[in-house]
């Protein structure tokens, strides 16, 4: 009885060890649709003229610029990660990351646009501009905040996920 008590208690603690720790990745954290929950981010010089471009051309017709908020940033990089490994350019589990961001980040909206295959922030912010959903979501007048992710897949082919939220 003593060793079959033993037992148990070891294989509860060997259970909350392996399935209580979340996935991490540099100090990201995934949940479990691999959504980032962070504001450790790092902007790449494409992801800062992104940023800059869009603000430029939201300030060149009487909208405010935008405040990039890293938790946003997070959340968009979690999502480019995940196309790059489904190898698919998408909008899968929307919900959640817009979910994410109304609970951490006191969202009331939320946008996203993304591309791939550009070289260039301003290809890419160019298609985003001469497409009329895309361009909706960056010339909506709510919005008060954005991130930015760009990451590029093993043929260096590059993947853009930006957010928008109204705060």
């Amino acid at each position: 009885m003593k060793t079959l008590t033993l037992n148990l208690v070891s294989l509860i603690l060997l259970s909350s060890v392996l399935f209580s720790c979340s996935k991490a990745d540099n100090g990201i954290y995934f949940n479990k649709n691999i959504e980032v929950v962070t504001t450790n981010v790092t902007y790449s010089a494409i992801e800062t003229e992104i940023l800059n471009l869009i603000n430029e051309h939201r300030t060149s017709i009487g909208l405010n610029a935008l405040k990039t908020l890293n938790l946003i940033s997070g959340v968009a990089d979690g999502h480019t990660n995940y196309m790059i490994e489904v190898n698919k350019v998408n909008h899968d589990n929307f919900p959640e990351r817009s979910q994410t961001l109304i609970n951490e980040a006191n969202a009331k909206s939320v946008g996203e646009n993304v591309a791939f295959g550009y070289n260039t922030a301003q290809g890419v912010v160019n298609a985003w501009l001469n497409s009329k959903e895309h361009k909706k979501i960056i010339e909506n007048p709510d919005y008060t905040h954005f991130g930015i992710s760009t990451n590029s897949n093993k043929e260096n082919k590059n993947y853009f996920t930006q957010i928008f939220i109204k705060e």
